[in-house]
């Protein structure tokens, strides 16, 4: 069902986050070497082609997004600071939650900052929820 996209190059099927409903996903955590296979699956599970692969080099991590489903892949230690994040909200824009979650008395852990995808950020809520919020823009390749 993939594609076989490159691993190692930004691909999105969308590009943009602009205008669309947020969008829940489900943090998977793989071991280096099993990213191939795990897209299979989850496509395979979920009748549906991943929709975006890229590379974190800053983070040493390499993800896919496979319908409800973000798959993470990296060694224990660079997996270990995202393992305690419960999931990633995928929104229209992240200024707007960022300036909710603040004034809400949310932690803000991982600031806001440009990401591979576009800008995102990591808040624990006051509930102690640790959720990822992202949105996605082109790059200036247009990828």
């Amino acid at each position: 069902m993939s594609k076989n996209h490159d691993l190692t190059q930004l691909w999105r099927a969308r590009t943009d986050t602009t205008g669309r409903p947020p969008r829940v996903l489900i943090r998977v955590f793989l071991e280096p070497g099993t990213l191939v296979d795990s897209i299979a699956f989850y496509e395979d599970l979920q009748n549906l082609e991943a929709d975006a692969v890229f590379p974190f080099p800053e983070t040493d991590l390499n993800l896919a997004v496979v319908g409800g489903f973000l798959l993470i892949e990296g060694t224990e230690e660079s997996l270990a600071p995202f393992r305690t994040t419960t999931g990633t909200f995928l929104v229209d824009d992240v200024q707007p939650y960022y300036d909710k979650l603040v004034a809400a008395g949310s932690e803000i852990i991982f600031p806001l900052q440009s990401v591979p995808t576009g800008t995102g950020f990591n808040a624990v809520h006051p509930d102690g929820t640790t959720v990822e919020y992202v949105h996605h823009r082109p790059t200036p390749d247009g990828r």
